[in-house]
């Protein structure tokens, strides 16, 4: 009886497996991270305006526009395109192994019959979030620091502090691993964690409104301009909803005092309130949310159209 039982548990956990190392699963995970790439690299100076915006503490938040002609009048246009490489590389990292996790427990979890949900894609995409956060929160440290290394236009205090300059991403991870220590490299991963609720709520939205849609055209595959939409008004939703801990994440990235991160996540936040007010915890938003709309949703059309070209020169149904 036990070895029937034995026999039966290997058998299902070897299917689950098979159903995580799929071709389809590695399809998705390479279209989301092409997709994610692409973006990034179209609307990269939004991204870089938004940083600079969430961690210059004590200086004067200024609208999107404004903040990125006085970053090129200061440090010249280039410096808007500060760190892509390493952002690029960071971020088609992250993205595979969020899209692939995704795609994986998809496929794993929603067994033969059973009906995809909001609360089951919710479940799913903050799983995927918060392993892609424990894997690559490092990377996403030592980009921070690249992308505010040497700047001319925060506050005072940021211009005159000693900082160890950073020429990639190896040179950054070893850097700050020697000089503060392996923890500093998961700086804000608790932030982060939580944050796995932003693409949760994202991936939630997306794929209910998609559901909709083809129930609604009777067609899987929808046009490039819904997808642009759909992305577009999940990240919206999702942002709004986690914005005020993408402050205190971004701000623990950028290298805040070491007594800063032991304190509790609701603490630091009360901590921005009294010191920059109740808009503090919003500061930066127009652009994060100029930047992070269009980019999501440029990500979900690219991979959705790339995803579906793959599985159709395949001959691959999904």
């Amino acid at each position: 009886m036990m070895s029937k039982l034995t026999a039966v548990d290997k058998s299902m956990v070897s299917g689950r497996l098979s159903g995580l190392l799929t071709y389809s699963n590695f399809v998705h995970a390479v279209s989301g991270a092409t997709g994610s790439v692409i973006a990034m690299a179209v609307f990269y100076p939004l991204e870089t305006v938004r940083t600079r915006l969430q961690v210059h503490v004590g200086r004067q938040a200024k609208h999107a526009p404004v903040e990125a002609l006085d970053i090129m009048k200061e440090e010249g246009i280039s410096s808007l395109y500060q760190g892509l490489f390493p952002v690029l590389v960071t971020l088609c990292c992250s993205n595979f192994v969020y899209f692939y996790t995704y795609n994986g427990l998809k496929t794993t979890l929603l067994e033969e019959g059973s009906k995809p949900g909001p609360v089951k894609d919710l479940l799913m995409a903050f799983v995927s979030g918060v392993i892609n956060v424990v894997i690559t929160n490092p990377l996403w440290v030592v980009n921070t620091r690249i992308k505010i290394q040497g700047l001319k236009c925060g506050t005072e205090k940021q211009k005159t502090a000693p900082t160890p300059l950073y020429r990639g991403i190896i040179d950054g991870l070893c850097k700050i691993a020697s000089q503060e220590g392996l923890s500093a490299l998961w700086n804000g991963t608790a932030a982060s964690i939580i944050l796995a609720s932003n693409p949760s709520i994202q991936f939630m939205v997306y794929e209910t409104i998609k559901r909709y849609f083809q129930q609604f055209f009777k067609s899987k595959e929808l046009s490039g301009f819904l997808y642009f939409i759909i992305g577009a008004i999940s990240k919206m939703v999702a942002t709004v909803a986690t914005y005020p801990l993408q402050i205190l994440q971004s701000r623990l990235r950028a290298g805040s005092k070491k007594s800063e991160h032991s304190k509790k996540i609701t603490q630091s936040l009360l901590n921005i309130i009294r010191s920059e007010g109740f808009l503090g915890l919003y500061r930066g938003m127009e652009a994060k949310l100029v930047q992070t709309v269009l980019t999501a949703a440029l990500m979900f059309l690219c991979y959705e159209k790339i995803a579906a070209f793959i599985f159709r020169i395949m001959g691959i149904k999904t």
